[in-house]
């Protein structure tokens, strides 16, 4: 049955009557468009029954105080152990995880080596268990912003490494996804990960099959049932319920909230849509407890309202299951996430008997990730939206403390007072400014895998972004995070030598995947001017760079498409797919084997290992060869920096005089070179206005 189109004057008593009109929609199920016989024998049917009932799991492990409202933080006790920690190494809590999930990732990995790569000559069970006691070989997964765009493609690309998927078997890389350590999300990427870690790690063949419902996005978020207005209209009212809720906690609100609570709608198949399932929650899940899933990471940028970030002076934000905070010399500190809600003073709460729970709701921080999406809630009210909606969101509106278009807001600042920080104005105002994690050029979320603390060895990272004028990835995002290593705030994170944006497009670098780094040896350069002790040129991850392109589908599908009927919403995961298999295998029948030679790299260099010829073979195909020379241009060329760097040691007023310039780099203008301009950066006005139109 359809509902005609109710007209703004006789929206009362019209209203009222087709409440009792509405009825379920059925959950849809689909079959793989790559499947020729229409059905998939998915090995993850033992997983399903149980990954449909985690969201009610979350929800029970993050239940509030008596009496307290749903999404609005409230009083507990505070915990024994301190609440922020300065940024020296990873948390006991995650090194307790990574040691428990390498026990698993190893047989996983052995398993992946001998069944999927088929390495010639490799005894793959012998290489990884003699060599544990020394090194576990550390993998990371790391999917990039790009809205529903990168979400889609970016699941695609997750499905062909799952072995709980029979097709990821037949024609992917199944059980590349088990054999990881790491798996971390920025913007969509993050709404990615969010939505199947905190779903207690369901599958993205389950999400596909119906056996969750989640991902429903044929109607606008912002109108998401269509002509139904009665339903769009509760739609709201649950999300201005959710916001009054924490304003009259006494907490600050921003956009942030209204577009975190849109989200979850989405996300989560609960009741209350994930108005009370917090980030800390995802500690109690089954999944997590058994570590069975990568340890999750997803990333945002602090910017202050009315400043500007770039790339050099970002201060990049990580928020992983135990902790919110930053490696960054700017702040260099972590905070317990569970109790970001908290009234601290240099890691200390002002009252030692009452702490503040539930502040991490897990649509939040989604939302502080993709914040950039913020924009378009300002702007609903010029659209043709039903007037009933309009006045319900003018009211949610009502009730921001911050209105500005982008940030999301955390007060009070759980960082206030931390005396790690080098840049005070983060740790002196009361609250602490969030925003999209792309803003500052990096929007493939490398930062957090590439600090030694973590000790990656690889990292298979999936560019979904809109650079071009076609929408596809043009290497932006790379070069950005390859760039900032030379400003203060990147120094003591390597990362390899990648060309300039031109350079990456004029070599075709976006059209197949590229391995960054192949050489640690050519790697000295970086390791000198670093200049971190016990810093070794085998601890710079070896980069597996995946670009999306098209295969079976035009996936260029704009950052700001709100909506996706079934043929897009399959087409978009079916080429994501594609892209990581490389065209299920069409296109390299060896490269399995390929990427297995990269997985394997950095612990051979250590040993001293020579590689085989299949990986000589791999490794010619695959590898980006430039080195200093032809890398992107920063401030200066590399062997400038590194005798500016010799130099200063050797005098020490030149040094102080260095210092004073990194103090205030952090905080002030960019220097840097040449770069193309990611399309995050600015919001384009036409993207907009083609955004508004879907809301239609």
């Amino acid at each position: 049955m359809r509902l005609k189109y109710i007209d703004n004057a006789n929206i009362g008593w019209q209203t009222i009557l087709i409440v009792f009109l509405i009825t379920i929609a059925p959950v849809r199920a689909f079959s793989w468009p790559w499947d020729s016989n229409g059905s998939s024998s998915d090995s993850s049917n033992s997983t399903s029954s149980s990954a449909s009932d985690s969201s009610s799991e979350s929800a029970s492990s993050s239940a509030t105080a008596e009496g307290a409202e749903l999404y609005a933080p409230y009083p507990t006790k505070c915990p024994d152990t301190p609440l922020v920690r300065e940024a020296k190494n990873i948390s006991n809590e995650e090194s307790e995880y990574i040691s428990k999930r390498q026990e698993i990732t190893n047989k996983e990995l052995i398993k992946f080596l001998n069944s999927t790569a088929q390495l010639s000559d490799f005894d793959a069970e012998k290489f990884i268990t003699d060599y544990s006691s020394e090194h576990n070989i550390t993998i990371g997964l790391a999917f990039s912003g790009g809205g529903y765009r990168a979400m889609l493609c970016g699941a695609g690309e997750l499905l062909s490494l799952d072995d709980r998927y029979d097709g990821s078997i037949e024609d992917g890389l199944g059980g590349l996804l088990q054999s990881a350590t790491y798996l971390t999300g920025l913007s969509g990427g993050n709404w990615l990960v969010g939505s199947v870690v905190l779903n207690d790690w369901i599958s993205i063949a389950d999400i596909l099959k119906g056996n969750i419902d989640i991902w429903n996005l044929q109607d606008s978020i912002f109108n998401p049932s269509g002509i139904n207005v009665v339903k769009t209209v509760q739609y709201y009212y649950n999300i201005e319920s959710s916001i009054s809720a924490k304003f009259d906690a006494g907490f600050d609100t921003s956009i942030t909230d209204i577009w975190g609570r849109a989200l979850s709608h989405q996300f989560f198949p609960d009741d209350d849509s994930g108005e009370n399932i917090t980030w800390s929650s995802i500690r109690e899940l089954s999944s997590f407890k058994n570590y069975e899933m990568p340890f999750p990471i997803v990333v945002a940028n602090g910017r202050t309202p009315g400043t500007f970030i770039i790339n050099e002076n970002s201060t990049v934000f990580e928020i992983n299951p135990y902790e919110l905070g930053s490696w960054d010399p700017s702040l260099n500190s972590f905070s317990d996430v569970k109790y970001i809600g908290s009234y601290l003073d240099n890691g200390n709460p002002n009252n030692s008997e009452s702490c503040i729970a539930n502040f991490d709701n897990a649509g939040f921080i989604m939302g502080t990730s993709s914040s950039l999406f913020n924009q378009f809630i300002l702007r609903l009210g010029t659209t043709d939206l039903n007037a009933a909606i309009k006045t319900v969101l003018n009211t949610i509106l009502g009730h921001l403390s911050y209105n500005h278009d982008d940030i999301a807001a955390y007060s009070p600042n759980p960082f206030y007072g931390v005396d790690t920080a080098s840049v005070q104005k983060i740790v002196v105002n009361d609250t602490l400014f969030l925003v999209d994690g792309g803003e500052d050029s990096q929007n493939v979320p490398f930062y957090p895998l590439i600090q030694k603390a973590r000790d990656l060895d690889v990292i298979f990272a999936f560019d979904n972004s809109a650079d071009t004028d076609k929408q596809w990835p043009n290497g932006t995002s790379i070069v950005s995070t390859y760039l900032r290593q030379f400003a203060d705030q990147g120094k003591g994170s390597p990362f390899p030598f990648v060309p300039d944006v031109k350079d990456y497009l004029k070599q075709k670098l976006n059209e197949k995947p590229v391995f960054f780094g192949c050489d640690a040896a050519n790697l000295t350069s970086l390791i000198d001017y670093h200049g971190v002790e016990g810093l070794n040129e085998t601890d710079i991850p070896l980069v597996v760079q995946f670009h999306n392109r098209r295969y079976s589908f035009n996936s260029n599908t704009s950052t700001f498409k709100m909506s996706y009927d079934d043929d897009e919403f399959l087409g978009l995961i079916q080429n994501g797919f594609e892209v990581s298999s490389r065209g299920n295998f069409s296109e390299d029948s060896q490269w399995p084997t390929c990427v297995g030679c990269a997985i394997i790299r950095r612990s051979q260099e250590r040993l001293g290992i020579e590689q085989s010829d299949e990986c000589k073979m791999c490794f010619d195909r695959y590898c980006w060869k430039g080195g200093i020379e032809q890398a992107a241009s920063s401030n200066a060329n590399l062997n400038s920096v590194l005798d500016a760097t010799q130099e200063a040691e050797t005098n020490s007023q030149t040094s102080s005089a260095s210092s004073e310039t990194s103090s205030s780099s952090t905080t002030t203008k960019h220097s840097g070179g040449e770069r193309s301009q990611n399309g995050w950066s600015l919001l384009p006005l036409l993207s907009i206005a083609a955004g508004m139109a879907l809301l239609a």
